[in-house]
């Protein structure tokens, strides 16, 4: 696993290093609107992760995960609800201007903005399983953040987990 894992954090990191200066391209995360699922994740036009969300609140279930291991492992730097903090960026913010390719390369390789005034450093997760197992539910939960599809605070209704969420997760996980 520890391979796979490693590929994903060089493909992602490829994928950014390919796009020359795509951290300076404010070309946003595209419409959020869910237009296909595939064993209960979403996804929009353009095939990158998104929320679903009914009209009682219910709340897809990888966007519920991606709640539980965004506050597990991001919310120490990047604060509650993905609002930002002293050593982290507002997520919730960022994920407006930010797709999904950009966001999984920057999480598996990490990122270092020094300037004369600040020395901002986003560690490479890129062989943490605790994070790039769920890379798709925390974007999709910061995605449906920046969106205002949801509010601060864990959701209060989720659909059930399916059955190829478990089996993802036992083959990622190990």
């Amino acid at each position: 696993m520890k391979t796979t894992l490693r590929t994903a954090a060089v493909l992602a990191a490829g994928l950014c290093l390919s796009a020359g200066l795509a951290y300076a391209i404010d070309d946003g995360s595209g419409d959020p609107t869910a237009v296909k699922s595939v064993d209960g994740k979403w996804f929009d036009k353009d095939g990158h992760p998104t929320f679903k969300i009914e009209e009682d609140g219910t709340v897809d279930w990888y966007t519920y995960v991606g709640f539980t291991r965004y506050s597990a492992n991001c919310l120490r730097c990047h604060g509650p609800d993905g609002l930002g903090s002293s050593y982290g960026p507002a997520l919730a913010e960022s994920l407006k201007r930010l797709d999904y390719v950009r966001f999984a390369a920057t999480v598996a390789a990490g990122r270092q903005n020094v300037s004369a005034s600040q020395d901002l450093v986003m560690p490479s997760l890129g062989n943490n399983k605790n994070v790039m197992c769920y890379l798709g539910a925390i974007y999709t939960y910061l995605r449906a953040r920046a969106d205002g599809a949801i509010g601060r605070g864990r959701p209060e209704k989720h659909a059930p987990k399916p059955a190829a969420f478990t089996e993802a997760e036992d083959k990622c996980m190990g």
